[in-house]
């Protein structure tokens, strides 16, 4: 009886010792830095293809470093490079069409020329002409005004000059009507030629977009990675039919990690955006990392529940990101870490 009276008193001390420890240790956290337990968080994109096709080869393996660039994965282009060259005989035999409407509409405007000076050259002989019939026509009627010093030969000579004279005049500006008549047609043989080759220029616009589409797509079957980082995850085989805008690699960015924690509203206060926090993981005891708070959640949530006792999750509390140059690698996504935010200097 005595024993287990001893004992009894044995096992109140021990459970009063670990509650005494317990207490005190809550008491240090709760006097301690504003802090919490996060994860480690990297950032993560995928590689994908605008195009779909069969996977033709896989240059990298998950775990592998790449760099920004870096071709890893190739689909088959069969298609898309028939399309691409194509289009690169449209786009010549559409700028040999522009060509072609272009040099018409310049010959069509050099007639234009032509007919106009044409034109000129009537009206300024029509002109002469005119002047010498009436010169002519004034001579003879001053030989039939003094008929007794005249003779009638000279006369008749006079008069014939004035009637080839006017015949002429006619002729010229039969010439001045038909080189207009000629200007006419040219002008709008020109301008059917202009609106062909406007729209020979068209077709090259065209015929290039469509190059340019095409050669997009063949650029597409090399699927590169968007960043420099590590191959997470390659979700398909070569062989493989896939789809466009399937993921076909992601690549994680270690280069800046994130340690996401939850910080309770008694602490908010010293969460602020650009502040500096130490992160300390348990796979590197003896190493500080340095962060800066990026962001902190606007608003309140309850404390997960998956990764806190029911006690807190009755809690409220704030999601803290903070952003930790990992240049070494040291630091991987799904380690454990503990943040500790730095006072801010009021």
């Amino acid at each position: 009886m005595r024993r287990m009276a001893v004992g009894f008193v044995l096992a109140i001390l021990v459970l009063s010792a670990l509650l005494g420890v317990r207490i005190v240790r809550n008491r240090m956290a709760l006097d301690g830095p504003p802090g919490g337990s996060g994860v480690v968080e990297g950032t993560t994109v995928r590689a994908s293809s605008r195009v779909g096709g069969r996977i033709d080869a896989v240059f990298v393996i998950e775990g592998q470093a790449v760099n920004e660039g870096e071709v890893l994965v190739r689909l088959d282009c069969v298609e898309p490079n028939a399309a691409l060259s194509a289009a690169q005989a449209q786009v010549l035999a559409a700028r040999g069409q522009a060509t072609a409407a272009s040099e018409g509409a310049s010959a069509a405007g050099d007639a234009i020329g032509a007919a106009r000076a044409a034109v000129a050259a009537a009206d300024a002989q029509a002109r002469a002409l005119g002047a010498q019939a009436d010169a002519a026509q004034r001579q003879a009627d001053r030989l039939d005004a003094v008929p007794q010093d005249v003779s009638e030969s000279q006369r008749d000579q006079a008069r014939a000059g004035a009637i080839g004279l006017e015949a002429q005049v006619q002729a010229a500006q039969s010439q001045k009507r038909a080189g207009q008549a000629q200007t006419r047609a040219a002008t709008g043989s020109a301008s059917a030629a202009s609106a062909q080759a406007g729209a020979a220029a068209q077709g090259v616009v065209a015929a290039e977009a469509q190059l340019e589409r095409a050669q997009v797509a063949v650029d597409e079957c090399d699927v590169r990675s968007p960043r420099t980082g590590q191959v997470r995850l390659l979700p398909f085989e070569e062989g493989e039919l896939v789809g466009p805008g399937m993921t076909l690699a992601s690549i994680v960015d270690l280069s800046v990690v994130h340690a996401a924690f939850y910080l309770p509203n008694a602490e908010l206060a010293a969460a602020q955006a650009g502040g500096t926090a130490i992160v300390r993981a348990d796979a590197w005891p003896d190493t500080e990392f340095r962060g800066t708070v990026a962001t902190v959640a606007t608003e309140p949530e309850f404390t997960p529940r998956n990764i806190q006792t029911r006690t807190d999750r009755d809690r409220l509390v704030y999601r803290v990101e903070v952003d930790v140059p990992n240049p070494d690698g040291a630091l991987r996504p799904g380690m454990p870490v503990e943040v500790e935010l730095q006072e801010v200097a009021q």
